[in-house]
């Protein structure tokens, strides 16, 4: 049974634990442990989000980035983390400006996730920790970082359009939430996206509360909300603009039910799998208890998300993942939308509280374990840039195995050495429509742009280069260096005509050998001998 919001804790009781202060403190400040380590963030596309930065912030001065990169501000709902870190890095660095703001984003998720159901309950229930990992689900692992700043600043947003509509403030908030309605906008459109449906269906909760029938609610609610509605026209002007970026693969249900189980999608597949039917789980506990409920204006708000799951397509834009992207918030909604039906049951909510914030612990010990193992590793992969002159270029390939569990890092992994060497690499991923980035360098062919730098062996799910063909395709002279990530041991004879200058965990970086008739290589970064793979009838796979 859904029920209304249950009234304050009795006036002069003293708080559980989990209601007060501390408790809230602890868990904002536990979500920035698991990137303190790494000196990178190691999730999936950030290597091409730095190498954005790095050539937004540094490309009017470097003739080096300026022989194949452009990039024009452009007011688009795709800005979060690039509005942040470039000023930022003026000061910081893009390497420690980036490793900041990304480490940021779960913190303020988690934040706004406990607003809201405080707003929601007039109190914190003791389920609320089951939904704080879900600040470090699939979509901000995979590296969607702008994505999930909106969110984060969505959930934000949220709790304050609760509370002042708990309080009464309706004029005040309308005129709060236009500029609020810019700023998520700006961050991410989904985010926008999704706190316009998180407000109306909240508002037509508490207008139907207030004795309205359910049709004048909506109408109420639609009107109360509509003061977001105004990057609409930003969003008229953009999409006139951009070419291509095609619409589709609706009711794609077999990716749908994947990504209901992937919702902590990180490196262990058992624990991660497990991890999502907990969730899952959870709130349909709450429905069959006979002591615990949902709250009827949270309920109604995951119901909205969970149909816009259902009814959006994989790719939007040309974007993939759309729908993915949604899934740990509405889980995250059905879970901050569990209450007791009366008064709260001291020794239950004492065992739900437990419960959930064990959940949450071993939930972050695990992210935190998984991010030093990735940490470590791409540090040692990216020594391989120590090896690499200055504005130089490099055809990256990645060994993609077939879309195993464990997330690979790598993807953009090269893009780093755009950042650290102003190099240009050929995984970056100008959008037409989503990115103010644009890429020319004709000569490299196919190898321009992402996805040239993943290769597949034949029988995976996703088509694509195979790694012979992706080597005998590469045009040699328009590359300086070959650096392998993550490859499988190959024949030697795919790689004539590159001669290996490093190899270390999972990185291998070959040098381009002097043309036969004459034409030369650039001239070989200083390097020690020992750091030179013994030649041998194949390239080894990395340790």
């Amino acid at each position: 049974m859904i029920q209304a919001a249950a009234p304050p804790s009795r006036p002069g009781a003293a708080r559980p634990w989990w209601e007060g202060r501390p408790f809230v403190a602890a868990m904002v400040l536990l979500a920035f442990v698991p990137f303190i380590y790494p000196q990178i963030p190691p999730i999936v596309d950030i290597g091409g989000h730095m190498g954005r930065y790095k050539v937004a912030a540094d490309v009017a001065h470097s003739q080096m980035l300026q022989q194949w990169f452009t990039f024009h501000w452009l007011p688009i709902g795709n800005l979060g983390v690039d509005l942040l870190v470039v000023p930022l890095s003026k000061l910081l660095g893009i390497e420690l400006a980036t490793k900041l703001v990304v480490m940021s984003i779960p913190p303020l998720t988690v934040a706004g996730m406990l607003w809201v159901a405080r707003e929601v309950h007039n109190r914190l229930p003791p389920t609320v920790a089951f939904a704080l990992p879900l600040a470090f689900g699939h979509p901000f692992m995979f590296g969607f970082v702008n994505f999930s700043l909106s969110m984060a600043l969505a959930m934000l947003a949220f709790g304050l359009w609760l509370r002042l509509g708990r309080l009464g403030k309706s004029r005040l908030r309308a005129l709060l939430f236009v500029p609020i309605s810019f700023v998520v906008f700006f961050a991410h459109t989904f985010g926008w996206g999704t706190l316009g449906l998180m407000c109306f269906s909240a508002e037509a909760v508490r207008q139907h509360d207030r004795g309205w029938s359910w049709w004048m609610a909506i109408i109420r609610a639609a009107y109360h909300a509509s003061v977001m509605a105004l990057p609409v026209l930003l969003i008229l002007v953009w999409r006139s603009e951009a070419t291509g970026g095609l619409t589709h693969r609706w009711f794609d249900w077999e990716y749908k039910w994947e990504y209901l189980l992937r919702m902590f999608r990180d490196r262990w597949e058992t624990y991660d799998i497990v991890s999502a039917g907990i969730v899952l789980a959870v709130p349909l506990f709450a429905l069959v208890h006979p002591r615990l409920t949902l709250s009827r204006n949270l309920a109604f708000s995951g119901l909205v998300l969970a149909a816009s799951y259902v009814l959006l397509p994989r790719i939007v834009f040309g974007s993939a993942y759309a729908d993915m992207r949604l899934v740990p918030f509405a889980a995250a909604i059905f879970i901050l939308a569990i209450r007791f039906k009366k008064e709260t049951r001291y020794p239950l909510a004492t065992w739900l509280a437990i419960a959930a914030v064990g959940f949450m612990l071993v939930r972050l010990a695990g992210t935190t374990v998984s991010m030093a193992i990735a940490g470590k590793r791409q540090a040692e992969q990216l020594k391989a840039l120590d090896y690499v002159l200055m504005g130089s270029r490099v055809a990256v390939l990645v060994w993609d195995k077939c879309e195993q569990w464990p997330l690979r890092r790598s993807d953009h992994l090269g893009a780093i050495a755009t950042v650290r060497r102003e190099a240009y690499t050929n995984d970056h991923w100008p959008m037409a429509g989503a990115t103010l980035m644009t890429v020319r360098y004709p000569a490299a062919g196919w190898f321009q742009r992402d996805p040239s730098q993943i290769v597949r062996d034949p029988g995976c799910r996703h088509e694509g280069w195979s790694v012979h063909a992706a080597l005998n395709n590469l045009p040699r002279d328009a590359f300086d260096y070959l650096w392998l990530i993550d490859m499988r041991p190959i024949p030697r004879t795919w790689v004539e005509g590159w001669r290996p200058v490093w190899a270390g965990e999972g990185s291998i970086l070959l040098e381009r050998e002097p043309l036969s008739g004459g034409g030369e290589a650039p001239p070989p970064a200083t390097r020690p001998a020992a750091s030179v793979p013994a030649q041998s009838a194949t390239v080894p796979a990395q340790r």
